[in-house]
């Protein structure tokens, strides 16, 4: 099969090379393929005149789309595909996958550092740092503290599976409340307004749909109790920033992690910059540099010997829902 590699010109860490290529082709015994690998839109346009198959970062893969008269595998190199949406401009012929199961446990920790911040007040205890005052902040530990997780993928079970070995009582929210272990109890998206009442903690790692953009509205937000701690490991649009941000500076809500934001980079006027009791990470939650094309590959593979059995095909994006 033909197979083209597309990487970011400006995103030369996570570039896939010739070499992991051939390690990866090696453990999936499929060293008889005909690769390009490639970074430039021109390069893109001529391989894709012949390519069976593609492995792009969603960039890449943005309308309008050059024609692929012979594609039948679109691989993101990105668990989230919400900025590829509504699809339309893809070739209809071609199956797209994602990356989705290969940030689990680089997310899994993150999270259980973000609560443990929450938990002792690291944003204020920062905060009094940078102003050289002396501000004593006591805390009590995650064991026993109520941990909303809303969406339980590989992000959101990760997350899920850390806090429990913290002792910490945890609640997942999905589309359908599917029970899932290890969650002290799994209910459906619809209990969201009940579930956010008794929350010590919310954490967000659901993809971005029609159905979860702006999910976290302001009166959602308003909803947790005072002191509530916020981490947002999924999409930026998924929360309200601006209502996040007056409940954070009002001191209704008790700090806040955030990753991911609606518009990335974050400009520097941005008011989150300044917000009160939050801190900011760019997006890094959940990339290991030294395991996140290997496993990118592997995933590829597997996806690849599915299409050439006709067998379902791993992590094929389901457009109606959006991931």
């Amino acid at each position: 099969m033909r197979i083209h590699i597309q990487n970011a010109p400006d995103d030369p860490l996570f570039a896939i090379t010739g070499l992991q290529w051939d390690e990866a082709a090696a453990c999936a015994g499929a060293a008889r393929h005909s690769l390009t690998i490639a970074e430039t839109k021109e390069s893109l346009a001529a391989a894709l005149a012949a390519a069976e198959a593609l492995i792009a970062p969603p960039a890449a893969l943005a309308a309008p789309f050059p024609p692929a008269p012979h594609l039948r595998l679109i691989f993101c190199t990105t668990a989230g595909v919400d900025v590829l949406a509504p699809f339309t401009h893809l070739p209809p012929h071609a199956v797209l996958v994602c990356n989705r199961g290969i940030h689990g446990e680089k997310a899994g920790d993150y999270a259980i550092m973000a609560l443990l911040m929450l938990a002792a007040h690291m944003p204020a205890l920062l905060a009094a740092q940078q102003e050289a005052r002396w501000e004593p902040r006591y805390s009590s530990p995650l064991s026993g503290r109520r941990l909303t997780i809303i969406g339980l993928g590989p992000l959101g079970a990760a997350a899920a599976a850390r806090a429990s070995a913290f002792g910490m009582i945890v609640t997942g929210l999905t589309r359908t409340g599917a029970s899932h272990s290890p969650c002290a109890a799994t209910l459906p998206i619809t209990a969201l307004d009940e579930t956010l009442a008794a929350t010590d903690f919310l954490l967000l790692a659901c993809p971005l749909t029609p159905a979860t953009r702006n999910l976290l509205d302001r009166r959602r937000l308003s909803l947790l109790p005072s002191g509530a701690g916020v981490v947002n490991i999924g999409r930026g649009a998924v929360l309200d920033e601006e209502a996040l941000a007056d409940l954070l500076d009002a001191g209704h809500l008790g700090g806040a992690v955030l990753d991911v934001f609606a518009r990335e980079p974050l400009p520097p006027d941005h008011r989150l910059w300044r917000t009160r009791n939050l801190v900011l990470t760019p997006h890094i939650s959940a990339d290991d540099p030294a395991t996140y094309n290997p496993r990118t590959l592997d995933r590829f593979f597997a996806a690849l010997a599915a299409l050439a059995c006709g067998a379902p095909i791993p992590n094929a994006v389901d457009f109606a829902r959006g991931y």
